[in-house]
């Protein structure tokens, strides 16, 4: 996907979300956003894609404002809330494999970029449960799934990668022979989940970690890790998760590719031709 007119405010408003996180002095506040008004030039044209380029400019801030995860605090409060609300749900509902895919795509609501504020996790799962798909192609995976041999499994945010656990959980179940990689960032980048996320919520007893080999958000597989990209290459099921993922991969036009999310921006929804705020399964 490349980048629609909304992206470049949205370029900015990020970049000062990010220096607000990272300091409290107001001249590097102000430093940073002069960095990045030059910046977006270098990373909004045409043939951007929005998750790689804005990549780019936010860890030019990192290094600007020496702050190499401004998101911190913001991550282990969502993971903290998430964990609870999926350990309420076990105990509240009997959910199955079809539940936990609507799970894993409520929780994609969790997001700092679009100013989400994850108190209200719980109050959003719950509504978000009641809400059908707007394209719905569950079977679909359910089928290819029935017939691959190996699935990797692209995780986006902190706080929801909760919710995928539970998802990667009800697919162990259901097929037993599939061989799971897991895949999250090297290294912080925004609220985006990294390899020792996945460890803290014991991915390992659903598939095998592994490392992207990058910071950048939405697995670009020109920045990727020569690991993740034989993985990558030999998958028979890609699941990716979030915006971002869809907004890199969406590029590949690969059919073994699976993207869930909710469209929480008109670019995204616009690319899908749903409204914005549709939760979707789709094979693109």
């Amino acid at each position: 996907m490349k980048v629609h007119y909304e992206c470049l405010s949205c370029f900015i408003t990020q970049s000062q979300k990010i220096s607000e996180l990272a300091t409290e002095d107001l001249e590097k506040r102000k430093e940073a956003m002069i960095v990045a008004a030059k910046a977006v030039q270098k990373y909004y044209h045409r043939n951007a894609v929005p998750a790689i380029g804005g990549s780019l400019l936010f860890l030019e801030l990192y290094r600007l404002l020496e702050n190499d995860d401004p998101f911190k605090e913001y991550k282990r409060i969502s993971n903290r809330l998430a964990k609870k609300v999926v350990e309420e749900l076990r105990k509240e509902l009997k959910i199955g494999l079809k539940d936990a895919l609507k799970l894993a795509i409520a929780g994609n609501v969790i997001d700092f970029a679009v100013g989400y504020n994850p108190e209200k996790i719980e109050e959003d799962i719950e509504h978000r449960l009641n809400e059908e798909l707007y394209i719905d192609e569950s079977e679909e995976l359910f089928k290819s799934l029935e017939n691959a041999k190996t699935l990797l499994y692209l995780v986006d945010n902190c706080g929801e990668i909760y919710f995928d656990r539970l998802f990667l959980e009800k697919i162990e179940e259901a097929y037993p022979a599939l061989k799971i990689y897991i895949a999250a960032k090297e290294a912080p980048i925004i609220n985006d989940a990294t390899v020792e996320d996945l460890k803290e919520a014991d991915f390992g007893k659903v598939g095998k970690i592994v490392s992207s080999g990058s910071r950048i958000v939405g697995n670009p597989l020109e920045f990727a890790g020569e690991k993740f990209r034989e993985i990558f290459e030999r998958a028979d099921v890609i699941i990716a998760k979030g915006q971002g993922n869809f907004e890199v991969m969406s590029e590949l036009k690969d059919g073994r590719i699976f993207f869930l999310l909710k469209a929480k921006c008109m670019p995204v929804a616009r690319e899908l031709g749903v409204p914005r705020g549709s939760m979707v399964c789709v094979r693109f």
